[in-house]
C-alpha cells in the first residue's frame, strides 16, 4: 500500500505544522470568521488572514502528498484523514483538560450561550445569558467572565459585550462539575453611544481570566 514513504512522512509533518497554526486551544482561534477552511479562518473581521491561506495551501500540498505516498485506497484514506484531522484536536484538548488541566485551563464552554435583551428605558437595558460551562478537574474553579462581540458585517453597534457594563462577573463552577451559569442584570448605558435597544445574541463568546492567566473562548 505504502508507494513513497518520504512523502507520507512529509505529508505527517506538514499536517501536524497545519494543526498547530490554529490549535483550538487555550483560545478558541476561529470567533470572528467570515470564511473559512478546515480549520483555516482565511478571512476575518480584520480581512484575509495571510497566515491561513498559506496553511491552506500547506493542507492542500499535504494531502496530494499522501495521495502520492499511497499506492492504492486513496479516496478512502483521504476521507480518514480529513476526518481525524478534523476531530484530533479536540479530543487532544478533552484529554488533557480531564487529565493534567488545572485552573481555568480546566474549564470548557460548548459555545451555544444566549443573551437577551429587553428595553426598560432609553439609556437601561435589562440583560440575562445563560451559560453552560465545565470545570473538568478535581479542584474548584473560580474566574472573572468578560462577554464578547460576535462579528456582524456592516454592523457598528454593541450588543453582547454590553453585559460588561454590569460587571465584573465572578463566577465558581465546583470540580468536575458542568454548570448552567446565570447572568442578570439591569444595564446603564446612558454612556455607552452605540447599542441595541433590544433583542438576543447567540452562540455567545466569552473571555475568561484568573489573576494574569486569560482564556478567549
Amino acid at each position: 500500500m505504502i508507494k513513497n514513504k518520504k512523502y507520507l512522512i512529509a505529508s505527517c509533518l506538514i499536517l501536524i505544522i497545519c494543526m498547530s497554526l490554529y490549535f483550538p486551544f487555550p483560545n478558541h482561534q476561529m470567533i470572528f470568521e467570515r470564511m473559512t477552511f478546515m480549520s483555516f479562518p482565511i478571512s476575518d473581521q480584520d480581512g484575509y488572514n495571510v497566515l491561513a491561506i498559506i496553511g491552506s495551501f500547506l493542507f492542500i500540498f499535504a494531502i496530494v502528498l499522501l495521495v502520492k505516498g499511497i499506492s492504492k485506497y486513496h479516496i478512502r484514506t483521504v476521507i480518514i484523514v480529513l476526518f481525524s484531522y478534523s476531530l484530533l484536536p479536540l479530543g487532544l484538548v478533552m484529554l488533557y483538560q480531564e487529565t493534567f488541566a488545572e485552573g481555568i485551563a480546566a474549564i470548557s464552554y460548548d459555545g451555544t450561550g444566549t443573551c437577551d435583551f429587553e428595553r426598560v428605558s432609553e439609556d437601561e437595558l435589562n440583560g440575562e445569558c445563560h451559560l453552560l460551562i465545565t470545570n473538568h478537574s478535581g479542584d474548584p474553579v473560580t474566574f472573572d467572565i468578560e462577554f464578547l462581540d460576535s462579528y456582524i458585517p456592516d454592523e457598528d453597534h454593541r450588543r453582547t459585550s454590553l453585559m460588561n457594563e454590569g460587571g465584573p462577573y465572578r463566577i465558581t463552577v465546583e470540580a468536575n462539575c458542568e454548570k448552567m451559569v446565570e447572568v442578570k442584570e439591569l444595564l446603564d448605558l446612558s454612556d455607552v453611544p452605540y447599542h441595541v435597544d433590544g433583542g438576543g445574541s447567540m452562540n455567545v463568546h466569552l473571555r475568561i481570566s484568573d489573576g494574569e492567566k486569560e482564556r478567549v473562548l
